[in-house]
């Protein structure tokens, strides 16, 4: 039997959510976008670095994010 991974999308650093553009169950492929944050003023898209499914969402529009902080959770596809 074949353990999923997980992997958690992370805040580079400190930013503001602009938009959420996926919804938790769906799936994603490298590059996909799922949020763009804003920082001094710049718009910074945060783009997937493996195909999978969105299993956990931890940030909305509006919110204000810390360096570390966990963002979205996917399950990598096998």
């Amino acid at each position: 039997m074949t353990r999923e991974k997980a992997t958690d999308i992370v805040a580079e650093m400190v930013a503001n959510v602009m938009t959420v553009s996926v919804d938790v169950g769906d799936e994603v492929g490298v590059g996909d976008q799922m949020l763009m944050l804003e920082s001094m003023k710049m718009e910074i898209p945060v783009l997937t670095e493996c195909a999978g499914t969105v299993t956990n969402i931890r940030v909305t529009a509006g919110d204000v994010v810390q360096e570390g902080d966990i963002l979205i959770t996917l399950r990598n596809k096998p």
